[in-house]
């Protein structure tokens, strides 16, 4: 059944990084589009004010202004706690939520709380010697153990832009257990060491409204391996909505 697919980035990454998706998923029969989210544009764009509800604000007013319906809202990576927030406050346009690889929205907590103490500290102090961005890693971090070559590794680091670091340091805001949402959550598998996930993803193993799907890749599947991904993304919603 044909579906309406919307695919946020995440860190340091605009829409161009879903393109190879976004031409599968629509050779499969689907609407899919991606969004370049606010302060991801290019290294000059003002992020002053950009924070993590800026994003989670864009996306709602996007499926407004639109009438987008019945959406199966897709994360990666940071994104999954704008997608997670967006599916919670508008329920009636988010048939489904899809975390690719992500971070997952716990109210009251950013996305770096997921980090150790230590190095949420470290990574602090980066956004702030940074002007007010996160700065992305360089090209040798990227490529290992990822599933990337050289050149795509390479590739990605060159078109990457500093994230607005608030996003990543504000918290999120949710009015519904997370485990409540229907979701399907992407593993991809070379990201983990022996397969291990963070406790807050395995815990919603046993929510009877999510799935999991795993692919033999790293965290950046929609350029490792977006043929995978794309059938991924169709089969989590094949029969479900």
């Amino acid at each position: 059944m044909r579906r309406t697919f919307l695919l946020l980035p995440g860190s340091w990454s605009g829409a161009w990084i879903w393109e190879p998706v976004v031409r599968r998923l629509r050779l499969l029969g689907h609407d899919a589009r991606a969004v370049t989210l606010r302060g991801l544009s290019g290294p000059r764009d003002d992020v002053a004010g950009v924070g993590l509800q800026t994003h989670v604000d864009e996306v709602l007013t996007l499926l407004k202004n639109e009438g987008l319906r019945d959406v199966v809202l897709v994360g990666h990576s940071y994104s999954g706690l704008v997608a997670g927030q967006v599916a919670d406050r508008a329920p009636g346009r988010v048939a489904h939520t899809v975390y690719v690889e992500a971070f997952l929205p716990h109210d009251g907590r950013s996305m770096l709380h997921a980090f150790p103490d230590r190095q949420r500290e470290q990574e602090l102090r980066l956004i702030e010697a940074g002007g007010g961005r996160w700065p992305a890693p360089d090209h040798t971090l990227m490529a290992e153990g990822q599933g990337l070559t050289a050149a795509q590794a390479r590739w990605l680091a060159g078109r990457f832009v500093g994230q607005p670091g608030r996003t990543v340091a504000e918290a999120a805001v949710l009015s519904t257990p997370l485990e409540r949402q229907r979701a399907s959550y992407v593993v991809c598998a070379l990201d983990h060491f022996q397969g291990s996930l963070s406790p807050d993803v395995s815990a919603l193993r046993a929510a009877p409204s999510w799935d999991f799907h795993t692919l033999d890749t790293g965290c950046w599947p929609m350029v490792s391996a977006p043929g995978p991904l794309a059938a991924a993304l169709s089969d989590a919603v094949a029969g479900r909505l």
